[in-house]
């Protein structure tokens, strides 16, 4: 498939609809340009699965016993305080609206005393 496309300015040019979808090549691909002779060739690159399994993470970086106190103060912190779930963004709004009331009279109570 030859197409003609005009060289822009800074070097820019439009790879066709066609020719891109020809060899699968998408927004955001990649693209190898290199100099054979006179001509360019142009090769896409694909996007490549990046394994993740070699790559450090937090397990190496806390001992067993390290890792069940953090595991332990998560356990605690997970018990709340929570709330809702909420119907709609208009009871959650009222709900932090009260709990803005009675932080206000619980700062009014403590300047009394």
């Amino acid at each position: 498939m030859n197409t003609l496309v005009k060289v822009q300015l800074k070097g820019q040019m439009t790879i066709p609809r066609r020719v891109r979808s020809a060899v699968g090549l998408v927004d955001g691909d990649l693209v190898e340009v290199r100099a054979v002779g006179k001509k360019i060739v142009i090769t896409p690159q694909h996007r490549l699965a990046i394994d993740r399994s070699g790559f450090p993470n937090a397990d190496d970086d806390y001992t067993p016993a390290q890792r069940r106190i953090i595991d332990a103060q998560l356990d605690e912190a997970a018990k709340g305080p929570f709330h809702g779930p909420f119907n709609a963004a208009e009871e959650m709004i009222a709900h932090m609206k009260g709990e803005l009331k009675k932080r206000a009279a619980a700062k009014k109570t403590k300047r009394s005393r």
